[in-house]
C-alpha cells in the first residue's frame, strides 16, 4: 500500500487533539532550528568550526512534527544534515553548538563536531557521516525492541540519495519480515549532494518502494508540520502494536547549498526564490494567525526567546575549553597496539 496524504489545516488540526500550547510549541521548535543553523553557518564563516556544516534550513517541519510523533524513550537514527533532528528530540543548543566548535562540553566532549553528534540519553543514536549509515542503526534499534519485548520504536532519518544505496532494501526486508517497530523517513529535499533528484529516480513514485516488502508507504508535503506529526504518529502508533515498519517520504527542499559555501552552480536562483515562497517556518506562523491559535504578541515573545536562547548558546560554547591532548584517546575505542602507532605517527 502506498499513498499520497493530504494536508491538514482549519477544522482538521483539532482531530489531531494537540492542545494550543502543543501547537504553538512546534512553531517555537521550527524557529530555534531555523535561528541554530543560520548562527552556525555565521560562525563556520568566521572560521570558527573545523570540518563541514550541513544546514537544515528548510526542512525544519520534518525534524519537529516526526519527533513530536515520538515517546522520550523512542530513538532516532540521524545524517549528516543532523542538527534540526537533535533539537527536535531536545538537545540543548548549549551542548550541541559546543560540540559543533569542538568544545570539551559538547555532546560528544568536541570530538564528534557538527555530523555525529548522539546522546543515547534522549534517544538519539547519531548523527551519521556516511549516506544511509543511519539505517542500519535504527533498523538494529528496532530488532533490539522486538527481541527483548520493549515498548520502544526506532525512526530513521535520511535524504533522497540514502534510497538509493543497498542497506535500505536489505533492512527493509529484515524490518517487514520480522514486523520490526522502525520508521523509514525519508527527507525528500530535492537534492542528493549537487544533483537533482530527478535526474537520479526513474520516477519519482518514491513511497513505493515499501510495496515490494508488504509495508505501507506514505508520500506528505514535508513543508506542512503537523500533516508531518499526523502521518509519522500513524505509522509510529501501528510499528508499536506490532504491525511492521512503514516508508514516509517527506517532499521539502534545502535551501541551502550541500554545505556552507556550496556555489550552488547546480540550480537557478528562480528555484530556489518559488521554494522560499513555500519555507515551512513562515508558513507555519501564518497558519497560526490565521487560525487564531495565537497571536502577534505571542509569536513575537517566542521569537524573542528563541534569538537570546541560541546567543546564549553560541557564548556557551565560544567561552567552553577545547579537549587537552591528553584526552586524545578517551572514550575511543582501539587497541592499546594501535593507539601506540598512532601516537608515534605510523600508519
Amino acid at each position: 500500500m502506498s499513498k499520497s496524504v493530504n494536508a491538514v489545516d482549519g477544522e482538521a488540526i483539532s482531530d489531531l487533539n494537540l492542545t494550543t500550547e502543543q501547537l504553538v510549541e512546534f512553531y517555537e521548535k521550527m524557529y530555534t532550528i531555523q535561528r541554530f543553523d543560520t548562527e552556525t553557518a555565521k560562525l563556520y564563516q568566521q572560521n570558527l568550526i573545523q570540518g563541514a556544516v550541513h544546514s537544515y534550513v528548510g526542512q525544519e517541519a520534518v525534524a519537529v512534527g516526526a519527533c513530536s510523533a515520538l515517546r522520550q524513550g523512542d530513538y532516532i537514527s540521524s545524517t549528516h544534515r543532523g542538527h534540526g533532528h537533535c533539537l527536535a528530540k531536545g538537545l540543548d543548543p548549549k551542548r550541541m553548538l559546543a560540540e559543533i566548535l569542538g568544545r570539551r562540553t559538547g555532546y560528544c566532549k568536541g570530538k564528534g563536531g557538527s555530523m555525529h553528534i548522539a546522546d543515547l540519553d534522549r534517544g538519539i543514536l547519531g548523527a551519521n557521516g556516511i549516506v544511509g549509515g543511519g539505517i542500519g542503526v535504527a533498523t538494529g534499534a528496532a530488532f533490539t525492541a522486538r527481541y527483548k519485548k520493549l515498548d520502544f520504536v526506532s525512526l530513521c532519518f535520511f535524504g533522497d540519495g540514502a534510497l538509493h544505496q543497498g542497506i535500505f532494501h536489505e533492512c527493509a526486508d529484515m524490518a517487514s519480515l520480522w514486523k520490526l517497530p522502525v520508521i523509514y523517513l525519508s527527507e525528500y529535499n530535492c537534492f542528493a549532494e549537487f544533483t537533482h533528484s530527478v535526474k537520479t529516480f526513474p520516477h519519482l513514485n518514491l513511497e513505493k518502494r515499501a510495496e515490494p516488502y508488504g509495508f505501507p508507504g506514505y508520500r506528505i508535503d514535508g513543508n506542512d508540520v503537523l500533516l508531518v506529526y499526523k502521518t509519522v504518529k500513524q505509522a509510529v502508533d501501528r510499528a508499536r502494536r506490532g504491525e511492521g515498519p512503514a516508508l514516509i517520504v517527506a517532499t521539502c527542499y534545502r535551501l541551502e547549498g550541500h554545505y556552507i559555501g556550496d556555489p550552488l552552480t547546480y540550480r537557478t536562483r528562480e528555484e530556489t526564490e518559488e521554494a522560499r515562497t513555500k519555507e515551512p517556518v513562515s508558513a507555519y506562523r501564518r497558519r497560526l494567525l490565521k487560525n487564531e491559535i495565537a497571536g502577534e504578541e505571542i509569536l513575537w515573545k517566542i521569537e524573542a526567546k528563541v534569538q537570546k536562547t541560541i546567543q546564549e548558546a553560541i557564548d556557551f560554547a565560544l567561552s567552553s575549553p577545547e579537549p587537552e591532548t591528553d584526552e586524545l584517546f578517551t572514550d575511543v575505542y582501539a587497541t592499546p597496539e594501535i593507539q601506540t602507532l598512532l601516537l608515534k605517527g605510523k600508519k
